[in-house]
């Protein structure tokens, strides 16, 4: 593990970008799927206001972070959270997962524990299981994820945005005006591996 200018370097040579703004107590966001750290940066700028370290990081294959063919799974992304938490020397930190991002800290309790984190928040996250199984039937059922997959082959931004606007705002995949669809795009940024075949993760 190593730091590169705004990056740290994962044991199997994965740079994790990271934004790392103010001062004080850690909150650490954890970004959904397709997006990046700056869809917080709203929420970064104003817990860093009110007296925060704030750090939000592209997680693996998504914004300014390596784009990887291996390890876009839950696990390498929570070893992942647990090396920038090492790296940048993080404890009472505040883990903030938004969607994808919920799983990502809650597997990284479960594999790394709770010795660097003081709160946990859950935001519209994925835990336990986004897909419905007989232990999970309150999950989605598979064909909502076939359609994801299929939807990767069509423009990648009209998926993205159509979940932005399902998962922010209450929208299930309507169409809104250019001006709406841009904004809501400026955090949009995963590559194809890291797709939606790690949503039925376990």
């Amino acid at each position: 593990m190593s730091t590169v200018m705004n990056a740290i370097l994962t044991d199997d040579g994965t740079e994790i970008f990271y934004k790392d703004w103010g001062t004080g107590r850690p909150v650490v966001l954890s970004h959904g799927w397709p997006l990046h750290s700056d869809s917080w940066e709203a929420q970064q700028r104003q817990l860093a206001e009110a007296g925060h370290r704030v750090i939000a990081h592209d997680r693996r294959g998504h914004g300014r972070s390596t784009q990887t063919w291996d390890g876009n799974d839950m696990d390498t992304y929570a070893d992942d959270l647990a090396c920038l938490l090492t790296t940048l020397d993080l404890y009472e930190v505040t883990l903030v997962g938004f969607s994808t991002g919920g799983g990502e800290v809650v597997r990284y309790l479960s594999r790394h524990g709770s010795e660097r984190v003081r709160k946990l928040v859950l935001v519209s996250a994925v835990p336990p299981m986004m897909l419905r199984t007989d232990d999970n039937p309150d999950g989605l059922p598979v064909g909502v994820f076939d359609d994801l997959r299929a939807g990767e082959g069509r423009i990648q931004s009209v998926v993205a945005t159509g979940l932005i606007l399902e998962e922010v705002a209450g929208h299930a995949w309507c169409a809104v005006d250019g001006g709406a669809a841009e904004d809501d795009r400026a955090g949009v940024s995963a590559g194809v591996v890291a797709g939606p075949d790690r949503f039925d993760d376990r």
